[in-house]
């Protein structure tokens, strides 16, 4: 059995869906279960309308529950599925529905995370059983099932977490023995229910993350990932146009690289996969005869696999001579950052000074008044994320000294190697980023070519 998901792009419309529904007939001797994304950018414009409704601008709102509505109908009409009388009354009782969220958003005047779950959710909703009737119509014996019967959460609304053995409970219950019986169970990533049946998300880009929970919970053979790339990149092509294709990648590689700025992969796909060892595939669903790209264990160590960055990045910066020899002031320190559900990405320290970056800004003011009892600090912002990532890049001083010297005459402000020796980060200007990028790609893997 594996676990097929494919993206927005994937099922951006009628014609994306039927090249997923030929995808997934032809992988029906290996039992797939399907994870599907919301249509093409439909959780922006549900997000969009969410804030609407709440501004009081509730005909705004319910304009965008129109468009989206008829978009929804005439996919179904160009995948010949419009005579699909259930399908059909279901899509449009979900409209109904989501227009008296928005009513009831026009109302209170504001957007709780529980509410805006509600409404996010929605693109799943629509689009798995939309999927699973394309599925049906080519002769794939497809059947919907609602995701949050499965996925199992807790009650951290937009950023739920999966409940592990709940799920395996209920992937037994809902979905092998759709399996077992020939049939291929369809249901939306991304969402998920608490205990009480409450609807919840796991985050943008949790459709990943579903996936693969659902793939470990099952024992599947194989995680596939089915977006609009060939895989992963030496690089972000858009930046770096001569990036190539990685054939094979270890786990702990891509999820640096997710972490790092990928946009191929959701940062948090890659652990369920590796606590049961199974591997990940990325795939182009534009592209089915591609290679891809294969995550596992066992693939050979580079001193440098790809280059990865990001921009708006934070730089904060503590610096006080109370801290030399001062035992448990680093764990204040970042007490500050957890309090404050900030999460820090880069660490360099010295006994005077801790140096941090951060993408979440939404509590740095919070932050900084609370770390000035530990020193004076400063905030740099216009700041990015350069990294070199690869398994055996801590093994090479070489590797190392020819990062720095290829970026040349571009300031740096911090440098970090990672404990684990993977990736070497370098913080630059934000406005250099793409260059620093090209000079490194350059050097380690268009000068050998």
């Amino acid at each position: 059995m594996i676990v097929a998901k494919f993206g927005g792009t994937s099922v951006g419309d009628a014609e994306a869906i039927g090249r997923t529904a030929a995808i997934v007939r032809g992988r029906l001797d290996r039992q797939p279960v399907v994870v599907t994304s919301a249509l093409a950018g439909t959780t922006n414009r549900l997000i969009e309308l969410a804030q609407a409704a709440a501004k009081g601008d509730l005909i705004v709102a319910l304009t965008v529950i129109e468009e989206l509505r008829a978009r929804h109908l005439a996919t179904i009409d160009a995948l010949g599925v419009g005579d699909d009388a259930e399908l059909v009354t279901d899509t449009g009782a979900l409209f109904d529905e989501l227009a008296h969220l928005a009513e009831a958003l026009s109302v209170l005047g504001d957007v709780t995370a529980r509410s805006l779950d509600a409404v996010s959710a929605m693109g799943e909703r629509l689009s798995a059983p939309i999927v699973a009737a394309a599925l049906a119509r080519i002769g794939v014996p497809a059947v919907f099932v609602d995701a949050r019967k499965v996925m199992a959460t807790t009650d951290d609304h937009g950023r739920a977490e999966p409940r592990a053995d709940e799920i395996a409970v209920a992937c037994r219950t809902h979905v092998l023995p759709l399996v077992r019986a020939g049939k291929v169970p369809v249901l939306g990533g991304y969402i998920g229910a608490t205990a009480a049946g409450v609807t919840t998300t796991l985050g943008r880009g949790g459709s990943d993350y579903s996936a693969s929970i659902f793939g470990a919970a099952m024992d599947a053979e194989a995680i596939e990932i089915w977006t609009d790339v060939d895989g992963m990149l030496t690089a972000d092509p858009r930046v770096v146009p001569q990036a190539r294709l990685i054939e094979h990648i270890r786990f702990d590689e891509a999820a640096e690289l997710a972490s790092f700025g990928a946009k191929v992969l959701h940062p948090s796909t890659i652990a369920p996969a590796v606590r049961k060892g199974i591997p990940v595939f990325i795939f182009n669903s534009r592209n089915a005869a591609g290679r891809g790209t294969k995550i596992t264990f066992d693939a050979p160590r580079l001193p440098v696999r790809a280059i990865a960055g990001k921009s708006k990045t934070v730089v904060v910066r503590v610096r006080s001579p109370r801290m030399l020899a001062a035992p448990g002031t680093m764990r204040a320190i970042f007490e500050v950052f957890e309090r404050n559900r900030t999460s820090v990405d880069v660490v360099a320290t010295s006994e005077v000074s801790v140096s941090v970056t951060l993408d979440d800004v939404q509590h740095l003011d919070a932050v900084v008044a609370q770390l000035s009892a530990y020193g004076d600090v400063a905030v740099e912002r216009g700041r990015g994320i350069v990294a070199l990532v690869g398994a055996g890049l801590g093994e090479s001083t070489v590797t190392m000294a020819r990062a720095l010297t290829a970026l040349g005459d571009l300031r740096l402000h911090m440098v970090s190697l990672s404990a684990t020796g993977i990736n070497l980060t370098l913080i630059v200007d934000d406005a250099v980023v793409h260059e620093a990028m090209r000079r490194l790609h350059a050097a380690f893997f268009e000068e050998a070519a």
